[in-house]
């Protein structure tokens, strides 16, 4: 197992590509953005603060106010334009967990900072710390890397019928690909020698599809790394049940924030794991965990998440002697039992506190080191560049061969053929009624009488013009223009999706059952 050194020292390296190691000597006040959060938020904010003042961190705090109090402020993002431009200067974050208002139209405000400041990669560190925290996996010792950008968190979503809303999976090259080649520099840096990635592209052939071809292209740049590829529902099955099998594993935005969660709960605790967002020009470091408003005010919050998080955060800003103090001191605090209630147990600790007593217990473990417990040293990082990322490539040759229409449509009996009969009939010159799907399975023609229909369909139409592949004989704007209005005469038309060829491959994916 690696030391904490090779994996926590990254946040430093990678954020500062063009310093040098730095001496962890520190004479100078680093001035950090601090957001004490909702929930229980404030409690474990004042908490590890606590803690890295008494360690001697040098730090200058800008508060900023972020979370459920702006929202309900009638600010529907969640946070001030005075807070952007503290983090636009100080460029550092250190973040409890905020609450996001049910409802409503009110955007994740943690999905809007990371996209905004460009924060592509999430690094969450998922360790064992047996016998002092119960898991059934002692080896466990792995390092989720999750886009943090796009995929389903763009959270671009329409209601489309009465009965159908969307919501578009956004997957880019330059974005999979910076995710993907950060993870193999992470892994060659610091000793790893796998990666796999994880998607669930034998569904979703063309976004999930993308992620993994991109995967393969890279990981031929690393023949000294192993790597392998896993559906992501064995993948998360096959973390919960054989962690130890896992060294460095990539993935997209939405299975990444489902696989850590298991991951961390399956070290220990979810209470326990921070996490480093890092960018070009900024970094945000937080706990893993939510605001869990369920408990706040009641002084049992386990602080150790976003203490986790802000030992990564002085590491990044050169104050590693600091972050080695702090760490070893909670890493004795655990080895000596001293436990809030999330984490304790009877068979291995000596003493249940609460968010207060466990913050002074770890202040007075200051100075000292775990003599079970494997105990850590910041020294030397290396430095990482992160503009070379992504490779721009030559763009494809794009023809435009189809479009997609989409209707709603509430017939009562709902019959596909009423629908393909009259399409059939309005269909353009040169265009042809190519299926119908409902749902994304092929109703017309041809379609089986058990498939169940709502009120939403996509009617495909293609060049009428014979072609070895189907839609690939290109079709004019003003084809498509006057579908559209000959469709519009019968049909109410929810939205339109044009169907291309990029350098002779199809763009678009066939109906089930197509």
């Amino acid at each position: 197992m690696l030391s904490c050194i090779s994996d926590v020292a990254l946040y430093k390296s990678s954020m500062n590509p063009k310093t040098e190691t730095q001496n962890t000597s520190v004479a100078k006040k680093t001035r950090i953005t601090v957001a004490y959060g909702d929930g229980i938020g404030p409690e474990i904010m004042e908490a590890t603060l606590n803690i890295l003042n008494a360690a001697g961190a040098q730090l200058e705090i800008d508060e900023i106010e972020i979370g459920e109090k702006v929202y309900k402020d009638n600010v529907s993002s969640g946070i001030r334009e005075s807070a952007w431009e503290s983090l636009r200067n100080t460029k550092v974050f250190l973040k409890s967990p905020i609450t996001t208002p049910q409802g409503g139209g009110f955007k994740s405000l943690n999905v809007t900072i990371r996209k905004t400041l460009g924060l592509f990669a999430n690094v969450r560190p998922c360790r064992i710390y047996t016998p002092f925290v119960e898991s059934h996996h002692p080896k466990m010792d792995m390092i989720i890397v999750r886009e943090n950008e796009e995929d389903l968190y763009a959270g671009i979503e329409h209601r489309q019928t009465n009965e159908v809303v969307q919501c578009l999976k956004l997957i880019s090259r330059p974005g999979s690909e910076k995710i993907i080649r950060y993870a193999f520099e992470y892994a060659r840096s610091f000793g790893r020698k796998k990666v796999t990635c994880m998607s669930k592209d034998n569904i979703m052939k063309l976004t999930d599809g993308t992620f993994h071809k991109i995967f393969d292209e890279i990981s031929k740049e690393y023949p000294d790394i192993a790597t392998e590829h896993k559906i992501i529902d064995i993948g998360s099955a096959l973390i919960a049940d054989q962690p130890d099998i896992f060294d460095v594993v990539v993935t997209s935005n939405l299975y990444g924030d489902i696989i850590s969660d298991i991951a961390a709960q399956v070290a220990g605790s979810v209470g326990l794991s921070g996490s480093a967002n890092i960018g070009e020009h900024c970094a945000m470091f937080e706990a893993i965990h939510g605001s869990a408003p369920d408990i706040a005010g009641k002084g049992i919050a386990n602080p150790s998440g976003l203490l986790n998080g802000a030992i990564q955060m002085l590491v990044h800003i050169g104050q590693g002697d600091i972050a080695e103090h702090v760490h070893n001191a909670w890493l004795k605090t655990l080895e000596d039992g001293i436990h809030t209630g999330d984490i304790y147990n009877e068979n291995f600790s000596r003493k249940r506190v609460g968010t207060k007593e466990f913050s002074d217990a770890v202040i007075e473990r200051l100075g000292q080191t775990p003599t079970q417990l494997e105990s850590v040293t910041y020294k030397d990082a290396k430095s990482q560049d992160l503009t070379n990322l992504f490779k721009k490539e030559k763009p494809a040759k794009k023809e435009l061969v189809g479009v997609d229409i989409f209707i709603d449509w509430d017939e009562a009996d709902r019959k596909p053929d009423a629908i393909g009969e009259k399409l059939a009939s309005l269909a353009y010159a040169g265009m042809k009624l190519k299926m119908i799907t409902n749902r994304g399975v092929k109703v017309y023609p041809d379609g089986k009488p058990e498939t169940f229909c709502t009120d939403h369909w996509r009617c495909r139409f293609i060049s009428a013009e014979p072609a070895e592949v189907a839609g690939s004989i290109p079709v004019t704007f003003d084809q498509l223009l006057e579908l559209q209005k000959n469709v519009s005469t019968v049909f109410d038309i929810i939205k339109t999706e044009n169907l291309y060829m990029f350098d002779g491959e199809r763009g678009y994916s066939l109906g089930q059952g197509e």
